[in-house]
């Protein structure tokens, strides 16, 4: 669903703030609220970096480990998150997103459960946002959901049926195993929202992406039963929940 620019209510501003961002498309409102981790050894030299002009690359919040919550890029505005990434019939995922970065240090610097309070804060900012722009809870979703080839994260350890209990998200209640079928399941990850078409993408890349996001113990990449099971479950309740645009 899109709603005028004349009837979303904008935070105030937020401080600080990263000089990494332009103006969204004409006319265009957010439609994907997209997580991230920030991949980095500390939250300090996240945040450095995402306000460094030399980066280029800024997200429109930060939350801490603590549920501290930074704004670098007002929401009006194209924070530079995503990179080269698609999603549905959106090329532009930057353009049509708000990016929020949870603090923490990432498969590379020791990847951790992400705290109560982190959770706590994000759902809180997040349902204002989902409010806000009237978003479906299949708009929320992965950096890895938008650019399977290139992005692993918020990653496995990301609580995603936690915080669809609260509206943010899809997650199924139950889903059968299934005979894997490679045609059926592409063209049901396909309605989900995963592009096959993104640069140097592999269907293995995408099932692995979707299992980063609903199977979380076994991230390999393989179309077996429980996977072809879950991609079911899932396409029926995007199609339940409609589009998140």
């Amino acid at each position: 669903m899109r709603v005028s620019r004349t009837t979303v209510a904008m935070p105030p501003p937020l401080s600080p703030t990263s000089p990494n961002h332009d103006a969204r498309p004409s006319g265009v409102l957010p439609c994907i609220l997209l997580l991230h981790y920030t991949g980095m050894a500390t939250a300090g030299a996240a945040v450095a970096r995402l306000c460094d002009p030399a980066a280029r690359v800024s997200a429109h919040y930060v939350v801490d480990e603590d549920g501290t919550i930074l704004g670098l890029v007002p929401e009006n505005r194209r924070a530079w998150h995503a990179g080269v990434a698609g999603w549905r019939d959106i090329d532009d995922v930057n353009g049509h997103s708000i990016g929020i970065e949870l603090v923490n240090p990432g498969h590379d610097w020791g990847y951790r459960d992400f705290p109560h309070a982190q959770i706590a804060a994000l759902v809180d900012l997040a349902g204002k946002i989902v409010a806000r722009y009237h978003l479906h809870p299949a708009a929320v979703i992965g950096h890895s959901d938008v650019a399977p080839a290139r992005k692993i994260d918020p990653g496995e350890r990301f609580p995603w049926d936690e915080l669809s209990a609260h509206g943010l998200g899809i997650w199924p209640a139950r889903a059968e195993p299934l005979e894997a079928d490679p045609a059926a399941a592409y063209a049901a990850l396909a309605r989900i929202g995963y592009r096959f078409d993104l640069p140097d993408t592999e269907p293995a890349h995408i099932v692995a992406a979707f299992q980063r996001h609903w199977r979380r113990t076994r991230v390999d990449g393989r179309l077996d039963p429980e996977t072809m099971g879950l991609i079911e479950a899932v396409a029926r309740l995007c199609a339940d929940t409609g589009r998140p645009t």
